[in-house]
């Protein structure tokens, strides 16, 4: 018998538990203070008053304030992956429409719905803020594009993807493409990832502008108009990839 199928994880202690229930109610606080005055405000201060703490006892769990906005973002990307794969996960296989723009939908109510969690993750950066390299938010934000780039690309083998019409790639911009890490791109060719920045920079953008406020002329019209533009831009990306099999060029 295998010595793996006796291996049991360690109980977590009180006061592993303890502190982490209290991290979880210091970022809670904080996101309350965010919604009500906005990222810039950000204050510790104000944080640990509204918890009845001190800010040298909130020390204890955060060290510092990027400590803190690593939390919040980490966690708002979360949230938002989890709301865009809810969304794909309630469209089915039987959807009439895309899953793509499903899940663009989810991710456009989203941030309609959590204008200021959404300007932490993509408005002004916070003034001295940087995120740690390669650290938790980045592995929120891959999970987020995982969803989108797997409704996309849904149903295209890697040969029809590698063989999408798209504009000619510089020899610089190519091989900067192909050097992606694997966990930013997965298994992309070149040519799909040019796809996929393409789109993702469609939905987000018209997320922005109506976020920040540069949409508010359309009204009620505005689910309504986000909704056939990605629908267009999807029907544009997928013209550009072979419907059929792809045969390999070396063996014609």
């Amino acid at each position: 018998m295998s010595a793996d199928r006796h291996t049991t994880t360690a109980p977590v202690s009180l006061r592993e538990r303890r502190r982490s229930a209290a991290s979880r109610e210091i970022v809670d606080a904080a996101e309350q203070h965010l919604a009500a005055h906005g990222p810039a405000a950000l204050s510790l201060r104000a944080v640990a008053r509204s918890l009845g703490m001190t800010v040298q006892a909130l020390y204890h769990y955060f060290p510092n304030r990027d400590a803190l906005v690593t939390a919040l973002i980490t966690k708002a990307y979360d949230d938002l992956a989890d709301a865009l794969q809810a969304a794909a996960d309630r469209a089915g296989p039987d959807v009439r429409e895309p899953r793509l723009v499903v899940v663009a939908e989810a991710y456009r109510e989203w941030g309609v719905a959590r204008p200021e969690h959404f300007q932490l993750l993509y408005g002004t950066p916070l003034r001295s803020y940087a995120a740690p390299a390669d650290g938790p938010t980045t592995q929120a934000v891959r999970r987020m594009g995982t969803v989108f780039q797997r409704e996309l690309f849904a149903g295209f083998t890697p040969e029809q993807l590698a063989a999408a019409d798209v504009p000619l790639l510089s020899a610089a911009h190519r091989e900067q493409l192909e050097g992606l890490p694997v966990q930013a791109q997965g298994d992309l060719p070149a040519a799909a990832v040019a796809l996929f920045l393409s789109a993702w920079g469609h939905v987000h953008g018209l997320v922005v502008l109506e976020v920040f406020g540069h949409t508010s002329f359309l009204g009620g019209r505005q689910a309504e108009v986000f909704r056939t533009s990605v629908r267009m831009m999807l029907e544009d990306i997928h013209r550009r990839i072979p419907a059929g099999p792809v045969q390999d060029e070396r063996v014609r």
